[in-house]
């Protein structure tokens, strides 16, 4: 039995191809728009194209989504998606809600994965726990934020305004795919949603940066450090141990793509109490940041059970921030969210495929 194409995977160019194959010209953007405009996962809801059409795209084309498996909220209103692949795999997403202080949304975030597990074996993360299991298609992205989108307008009376690739997996090492999903977030017979607001984060492959400086679409990068000095860094992030993607390659990489695209990077900084967050590890760190227009976001961690780690103190945090504003570094500073319903990336996962 032949296998049936999985139309959202496939790339613009690809869709037209196979479409084109039996079909005029115009049909491939009634099918794109079907797909990436309205969200639409049923070929009979396609009611624009001919009978005999909807019978080959039955026959010989399948819609591989994701399935909801559970879903939990938070005191603060976060609320995080489980989903199910076809492979029978899980995944993870969460909604961000921000608020201001009359109590009306400023923002909402989608926080994103491109991989189940990954491979990256950070000793902080849950999902390291996992290893690499399965890279997701453009598709299986694109329907994390169209779904998250349709319970945020359901439930917040607002549509998402911010997406961030800071979910399970490395996107970088799923860059295709990652890609394609942002461009059928983004394209104007698409999602519509506007790529300033669309953040790719990284361990920090310095390859693939500097490949991301070259991409049409201007997204945002955000590098995963949690450490300025090569040693402490190497020991919770194996990428680091290697020659072009320790620090002096990754700090490499990151200059040239904020002088190809004139954008800043982002730095992605976990407190962890006794390990990273002295004010030597923060004058060591401004020196870094000093080579690239950049800022600073400080996370407070989401303690993961059975890894070692834990949340510095309000007192290490404050000594850490004021040795950074003395550098003139810009910093912001990231709470935890979504605490009691297992909001570190990749816990709910973890919990759900290897029975922890």
């Amino acid at each position: 039995m032949e296998l049936k194409t999985d139309l959202l995977s496939l790339s613009r160019t690809e869709l037209r191809e196979w479409v084109e194959k039996t079909e005029k010209k115009f049909r491939a953007d009634q099918l794109y728009r079907w797909l990436w405009s309205h969200g639409v996962r049923s070929f009979d809801e396609m009611t624009n194209l001919p009978e005999s059409f909807r019978t080959r795209l039955h026959q010989e084309a399948e819609l591989k989504t994701i399935t909801l498996t559970q879903l939990q909220q938070a005191t603060d209103r976060t609320v995080k998606f489980l989903y199910s692949l076809r492979s029978g795999l899980q995944i993870e997403t969460v909604l961000i809600p921000d608020f201001q202080d009359d109590g009306t949304i400023n923002r909402l975030t989608v926080c994103v994965s491109s991989q189940v597990g990954c491979a990256m074996a950070c000793s902080f993360c849950a999902t390291g726990q996992m290893g690499f299991l399965e890279n997701l298609t453009a598709g299986e992205i694109f329907d994390q934020v169209w779904k998250a989108n349709e319970h945020a307008e359901e439930h917040f009376g607002s549509r998402i305004s911010n997406i961030v690739f800071m979910g399970m997996g490395e996107p970088m090492l799923n860059y295709d795919a990652v890609l394609g999903s942002i461009e059928k977030l983004t394209a104007k017979d698409g999602m519509c949603l506007a790529s300033r607001r669309i953040t790719v984060s990284t361990v920090g492959l310095a390859g693939k940066i500097k490949e991301l400086a070259h991409e049409p679409i201007p997204v945002n990068l955000a590098v995963s450090l949690h450490a300025p000095f090569d040693e402490k860094r190497s020991s919770i992030m194996p990428v680091n141990r290697k020659a072009k993607t320790d620090l002096d390659a990754l700090m490499d990489s990151i200059v040239y793509y904020t002088r190809t695209t004139g954008r800043q990077v982002m730095y992605e900084y976990c407190m962890f109490q006794g390990f990273n967050d002295t004010v030597a590890d923060a004058a060591e760190l401004s020196k870094l940041v000093a080579k690239a227009p950049s800022k600073v976001n400080l996370i407070m961690y989401n303690p993961v059970d059975g890894l070692g780690f834990s949340q510095s103190s309000e007192k290490s945090l404050n000594s850490f921030i004021a040795r950074l504003v003395e550098d003139r570094v810009r910093v912001t500073v990231r709470r935890s969210r979504g605490q009691d319903i297992d909001a570190a990336c990749g816990q709910l996962a973890v919990k759900h495929q290897i029975g922890k």
